[in-house]
């Protein structure tokens, strides 16, 4: 796996083509998308640049994102909401300061979203209020992945980036079987394209391993499902809406978060 900056000429090139691709496809929404993806890529490369540290703070940053959409997206009362972006913040910080510790930071920011319902003594909405925490912890737990996989993080960023936008425009042009009934605008042929690309991605940066490959073709269409679960029980089209053409952070990086987990597993 080569350095961040080898990879730089290459991410160049992933952003001029998917320029020329959403040009000629001449739908606003993918335009949107490429332009805060051009965004995006820079500030990523700069904080991975920049070591550990970077990545730490990014994957915080990131993480806060995450937490906030994702408590509005469920409503969870605000002390809870305060309680799980804390912890979601922690945990990437914790893989950077303090690497032998994650265990029990894991353990204590589980812990820290069970007691909130508790000792509030809702007897009501106690249950609910619970498991939407412990979730919100798993699911973004795997930003730690952002510190420990070192550079590799780059080229599994682009490559879910690529294989997500490949799969969406194949399987509107294509069509055919639908993907899942999570998701009926899905298609297969949209995940074997988007499939290839991402390979094609791997390929070309240096990181064609066997837990890249199974992050990117299994985990990115899996964690884009995950998110479907969530926001079909709360009857939502979108995380948010304040990300141009992508709704909001979370729709754009849960395909990532996925992967992360399967990168770490795998790893």
């Amino acid at each position: 796996m080569t350095g961040v900056g080898d990879l730089i000429p290459y991410l160049a090139g992933m952003l001029a083509a998917g320029g020329i691709a959403v040009a000629v496809s001449r739908r606003r929404e993918y335009i949107l998308r490429w332009c805060a993806w051009a965004v995006a890529v820079p500030v990523v490369v700069v904080a991975l640049y920049l070591g550990p540290g970077g990545a730490a703070v990014l994957a915080a940053t990131a993480g806060v994102g995450c937490a906030v959409e994702y408590g509005r997206l469920t409503g969870l009362p605000r002390p809870d909401r305060v309680v799980l972006t804390l912890a979601t913040t922690a945990m990437p910080l914790a893989a950077w300061l303090f690497p032998a510790q994650l265990p029990q930071v894991l353990a204590s920011a589980l812990l820290a979203v069970v007691l909130v319902p508790l000792l509030a003594g809702d007897a009501t909405a106690g249950l609910k209020r619970l498991c939407l925490g412990v979730f919100g912890v798993v699911w973004f737990a795997p930003l730690i992945g952002v510190v420990l996989l070192g550079p590799a993080v780059l080229a599994l960023f682009a490559a879910v980036s690529v294989t997500d936008i490949t799969a969406s425009l194949v399987g509107r042009l294509l069509g055919g079987p639908p993907l899942s009934p999570l998701s009926p605008d899905k298609h297969w042929s949209g995940l074997l394209a988007g499939a290839v690309a991402g390979l094609v991605m791997l390929t070309l940066l240096g990181a064609f391993t066997l837990p890249s490959v199974v992050a990117v073709t299994v985990g990115a269409p899996l964690g884009d499902l995950l998110e479907s679960v969530i926001k079909r029980g709360v009857q939502a089209k979108d995380s948010a809406s304040w990300l141009a053409g992508a709704g909001g952070l979370l729709d754009r990086l849960d395909s990532l978060l996925f992967a992360l987990v399967l990168a770490l597993l795998l790893g």
